[in-house]
């Protein structure tokens, strides 16, 4: 009997998928996509030797919103700040998903912590003592004096991130809400119930592909120009806010770091804000055709 309800639960589950499906078919393509430059304001993020984190992403996001009105005019171009302004990551998912983005693009720069490095200089003689009144003992030991410096980190590279496999939950939730608000989708999963529950996580997984899909072709973008390709990335444990509570398809770009003055130098040059700003588009105007090709939305056989 158990094993009969949880095929009927799946069956319906399907069926709930396949009417959001349908729903997408309607829709088309991407309507709107959200351009999130990291940090600003009070919280300039991580910091260089004469920039900021907040200051290059909202160069780079600036731009890269600029490219994509441009290349896509049938589609709504929002950014969370145009200025230096803080917004908390629940101010920013709250933007993203009460504009119905149907796709999130977080810039933001790295940073590493500087490499310690130490060396003997010389010795001293520290004095102790133990015991007590008649037992009571000198002691000297013979030490080693350490000189300490710390230098740059010379890490770098550019990465991705996708929101972490053990967030799904979270995802579903921030799912579930924007079900229960589309008024288009007249028989959205309820997610109070099994069936429901099991159609919100096979949509979270529809999102997680095509999130980590996006993130393929952005760190493609980065090699053509030579940068060195961390990857995509998850930050399990600790996961990425506006990743896991936006209900659409998500990134975080990691464009390089600041704290290696190479990079600091790049981002913040010319070449670098326009080579980085022309990458991150090029890649989400070739998600955005390939969405467009498929079958209403979805991605096509070939890249399933």
């Amino acid at each position: 009997m158990q094993r009969r309800n949880s095929r009927s639960f799946f069956f319906i589950a399907i069926f709930f998928l396949l009417a959001l499906v349908a729903t997408a078919q309607n829709k088309g393509r991407i309507n709107t996509i959200i351009v999130d430059a990291g940090h600003g304001g009070t919280d300039q993020g991580a910091k260089g030797s004469y920039s900021t984190e907040a200051q290059i992403t909202l160069q780079l996001a600036m731009k890269v919103a600029a490219l994509l009105e441009r290349e896509l005019p049938d589609t709504k171009i929002l950014q969370d700040r145009t200025t230096d302004v803080f917004h908390d990551v629940r101010q920013k998912a709250d933007f993203a998903n009460q504009n119905k983005g149907d796709l999130f693009v977080c810039i933001h720069v790295n940073a590493a912590p500087p490499i310690r490095h130490s060396e003997i200089t010389g010795y001293r003689t520290r004095t102790y003592y133990t015991g007590k009144g008649k037992n009571r003992k000198k002691h000297t030991k013979r030490e080693p004096v350490y000189k300490i410096w710390h230098t740059p980190n010379p890490r770098q590279g550019t990465g991705t991130y996708v929101w972490a496999a053990d967030r799904d939950a979270k995802k579903a939730d921030a799912l579930s809400e924007r079900f229960e608000s589309e008024n288009e989708i007249t028989d959205a999963p309820d997610p109070s119930t099994p069936e429901g529950q099991i159609a919100s996580r096979l949509w979270v997984q529809k999102y997680f592909k095509n999130s980590v899909r996006l993130a393929s072709m952005i760190q493609d973008e980065f090699v053509k120009i030579g940068r060195k390709d961390d990857g995509v990335l998850q930050r399990n444990e600790k996961g990425i806010w506006v990743l896991q509570a936006t209900n659409m398809p998500a990134v975080l770009i990691e464009t390089g770091f600041i704290t290696n003055k190479d990079e600091e130098d790049y981002l913040n040059s010319d070449k670098g804000q326009e080579e980085m700003s022309q990458a991150i588009p090029t890649a989400v105007i070739k998600f955005n055709n390939m969405i467009d090709a498929s079958r209403g939305g979805n991605l096509p056989d070939s890249a399933k």
